[in-house]
């Protein structure tokens, strides 16, 4: 064969479509780009395919989305009973954490999501099965499951694209103004940058698990 024909051959040769490929790369694009600027047009593109190809795979977006909610799900398996119910707590939290860090552009959708796919509702069992072990009665562990979730995932939502990249004030009052008017924000500001997030998520997750802890005392 010559260096042209093999060159040509090299060229038309495509990695071939699958499942995982194409949750892949929506995964790279979302993460990249944010949900708002994705499409499947888009999607296919970065695949070198016509959309059709990935609609062969997943007939909507919501077909897509279910399979990347799974995905993130498989990031966080939840540990067999063996060790301390709270640590276990402890563990799903900061695998949570974890994966919302892995995916903050896809993180917006799954932290809303009802979590209903099979793997999702596995999941859910698995962590409240941990809320059992630790003797809480059904409407308790409701009542602390719910408390440790607001705690999570507000934390993640805030990590990814809570406060720091939100919308901001058309006329923003000036550095020297704030540094001279409000001194309290100026003192405190450093500590808010991302390398103080995961002590911040640390002590708040431990004060959630005390009360969790506690709750089985009542």
């Amino acid at each position: 064969m010559s260096e042209r024909k093999r060159i040509g051959a090299k060229k038309k040769f495509r990695e071939p479509l699958s499942h995982e490929r194409i949750v892949t790369a929506a995964f790279a694009l979302v993460d990249r780009h944010g949900l708002t600027a994705f499409s499947t047009r888009q999607l296919a593109a970065a695949l070198g395919c016509e959309a059709m190809s990935v609609y062969h795979y997943f007939p909507s977006r919501a077909h897509l989305f279910d399979a990347m909610i799974d995905r993130c799900i498989g990031e966080m398996p939840v540990a067999a009973s063996g060790e301390a119910w709270i640590e276990r707590l402890r563990r799903v939290s900061f695998d949570y954490r974890a994966m919302a860090l892995r995916h903050p552009g896809f993180f917006p959708f799954f932290a809303v999501h009802r979590l209903n796919t099979r793997a999702a509702l596995a999941w859910l069992d698995s962590v409240l099965q941990i809320f059992e072990d630790g003797g809480l009665d059904a409407g308790t562990q409701a009542r602390q499951f719910r408390m440790l979730a607001y705690y999570v995932v507000g934390a993640c939502l805030d990590e990814t694209s809570g406060y720091a990249k939100g919308p901001t004030a058309a006329e923003k009052v000036p550095d020297a103004e704030v540094e001279r008017s409000f001194p309290a924000i100026v003192a405190v500001g450093p500590f808010f940058q991302p390398q103080h997030h995961l002590r911040t998520f640390e002590a708040g997750l431990e004060v959630v698990l005390a009360g969790i802890r506690n709750s089985r005392k009542r």
